[in-house]
């Protein structure tokens, strides 16, 4: 039976050490001190632990059934949700205007990790509805809002997004659910939409979709798109449930993970559908969802990767099988524990570094978010638009590749279910695909992002590392460990971005060749960067007196590990970029 045990003191560690929250000129921040989110963290923290964690085995085994229309939960699920909707779990950074907590996102994505770590399929529920909430916030009329929100809000709805379709996924100009004008201002939907998360279960009284559909004589492809909501019941003026929508659950996929969680075939049959934000701009409104979605996959890839790192490292410390190479460490016992030998250090150090680096990448990109949102910042908001597929795409990747790690350790036993470390693998696997494939965000990055605002925000980001690297070069210890890797690996990034500059306009292949190495290049030069933020902040913790030194000694340990074995991949990824696309495109089709 795998555990969990929430990282709250890392958690507090990155919040405060090194993101500094409570001395944030961000609205809201100023309440963020160590009491209060060391408050909510160890509640939420009990809650993954104790409902969320013991029903992940349960939902894996049991999946999701459909009867009768109805798609029925595990066993347990219906419990917990209750417990989360109770404790107002569902809206810790939603508007308090129509029932949310209003605390900024960054507290809402520390909760998220530690939801996601201990059950991943049963917080997607609730995750799929936060995004919807958000997309009707910024774009639906006032009247939506009221009607939709509060029950989302509280959880007594839920939300979905419906984007792909039998014969497109990322190409959205090709879908044909078609939605006609009635002379009511409703809109009849028509079309079947695949792999909808949460599109239907016995957990909530509604289900509010968020449907993409073209209206008759609009443009071609996505220019004719737009955004509807479909609600499961519709809903009365004095806001009660009516009648049952012509809408309906076609069947359930069956996937290589996150069972516990309804992945169903939506069929619209004439469904009444209120467009939401303005007709033929349903891409703009629904990007709102599904960058929240992004970051929440991102997220999800590298919560895997630490609760599988958690039972590795149990496992090495208990399992014994030979003996240490330097002498017997555990005389007493006829093995001493794994965990003595060099190759299982260097596979558990590999999973710690990444899983500690990857909570402050995100932790700072969720800091981010509220800069933007809530300080109206424009350079904030531009920040996290070219980090978002750097975060999706590399945190999913090298998520997936922890939990490999992690089983990976375990040895035999970790290829059984018993352990529980094959679920991870599978669960993880999917964040890899979802919401836009990892190579679809490399294309984004490399393909829109760099070239935003005339490269100002790349070049802005660029500004920042080097900056750190000038305020801090007088810290000699600083300076060895972690500055100079981290230089290093920022003129890597710099050099393939400028490979790009001269060499994608004459031939877009050579770009669009390199663009995965790329992503990976700046998710690793964005994890040095926070590796050396931690590296100051626990060296300042250290000269400050703090009492817990192991923790900070610890923490050094592991950052400098990173910078030593992890970063100077930069170094392959320009090599491969500067390969060009001949050696990729040498190939004929017909020759592979």
């Amino acid at each position: 039976m795998p555990i969990y045990d929430a990282p709250t003191k890392d958690m507090q560690f990155v919040l405060h050490d090194m993101l500094k929250v409570s001395e944030q000129d961000i609205p809201g921040y100023e309440d963020l001190d160590r009491e209060f989110t060391d408050a909510i963290l160890g509640e939420a923290g009990k809650i993954a632990m104790e409902v969320m964690a013991p029903l992940n085995i349960i939902g894996d085994e049991q999946g999701c059934k459909l009867e009768n229309g109805v798609v029925r939960t595990p066993d347990g699920f219906k419990e917990a949700f209750e417990q989360v909707r109770e404790g107002g779990w569902m809206g810790l950074d939603a508007d308090p205007e129509y029932g949310g907590q209003g605390l900024p996102y960054l507290v809402q994505t520390a909760v998220g990790e530690m939801f996601s770590s201990a059950n991943m399929a049963f917080n997607m529920y609730q995750g799929l509805t936060h995004g919807a909430c958000a997309a009707i916030h910024v774009h639906g009329s006032d009247q939506q809002k009221q009607t939709y929100l509060p029950n989302m809000i509280s959880g007594q709805w839920g939300g979905t997004m419906n984007l792909t379709e039998p014969q497109c996924g990322t190409d959205l100009g090709l879908i044909r659910t078609k939605a006609e004008p009635q002379d009511n201002g409703t809109y009849k939907i028509s079309g079947q939409k695949i792999w909808i998360s949460a599109g239907e279960h016995d957990m909530v009284d509604n289900v509010v979709h968020l449907v993409l559909a073209k209206i008759p004589g609009g443009p071609e492809g996505v220019k004719g798109i737009s955004l509807f909501i479909v609600p499961k019941f519709l809903v009365k003026d004095d806001g009660s449930l009516g009648e049952r929508n012509a809408l309906s659950c076609g069947g359930l996929e069956k996937k290589m993970g996150i069972h516990g969680n309804a992945t169903c075939v939506m069929n619209y049959d004439g469904a009444t559908g209120y467009l939401i934000g303005e007709m033929h701009k349903g891409m703009r409104a629904m990007f709102t969802m599904m960058n929240e979605a992004r970051l929440g996959v991102a997220l999800q890839g590298y919560a895997q990767g630490a609760v599988a790192y958690q039972n590795a490292l149990g496992f090495a410390q208990d399992r014994l099988q030979g003996r240490d190479a330097t002498g017997v460490q555990a005389p007493e016992k006829p093995a001493d524990p794994i965990i003595v030998h060099p190759d299982v250090r260097r596979n558990l150090m590999d999973q710690k570094s990444f899983v500690e680096g990857a909570r402050a990448f995100t932790f700072w990109g969720a800091s981010l978010i509220d800069q933007g949102h809530r300080s109206e910042d424009v350079d904030a908001e531009a920040m996290v638009s070219l980090l978002t597929p750097v975060l999706k795409g590399f945190l999913t990747d090298k998520g997936f590749e922890t939990t490999v790690l992690a089983q990976q350790t375990l040895g035999g036993s970790g290829f059984t279910r018993e352990w529980g470390l094959e679920q991870f693998v599978r669960d993880a696997r999917i964040t890899m695909i979802y919401e836009g494939t990892n190579g679809i965000q490399s294309l984004d990055l490399v393909g829109r992002k760099l070239a935003q605002n005339g490269g100002r925000t790349v070049m802005t980001f660029f500004e920042m590392v080097k900056a750190f690297i000038k305020e801090n070069e007088g810290n000699e210890a600083l300076k060895k460990d972690f500055l100079d890797p981290l230089k290093a690996a920022s003129k890597d990034l710099q050099t393939a971005g400028m490979y790009f500059m001269q060499n994608g306009m004459k031939n877009p292949n050579n770009a669009l060749a390199g663009s995965y190495d790329f992503m990976h290049l700046f998710g690793q030069t964005c994890m040095g960067l926070m590796w050396a933020r931690m590296g100051k902040a626990a060296m300042e913790a250290l000269e400050g007196g703090a009492s817990d030194r192991e923790f900070y000694d610890t923490k050094l340990a592991t950052g400098r590990y990173y910078m030593a074995r992890q970063l100077p991949v930069t170094a392959t990824h320009l090599a491969r970029i500067q390969s060009g696309a001949e050696p990729v495109m040498a190939l004929d089709a017909a020759n592979f």
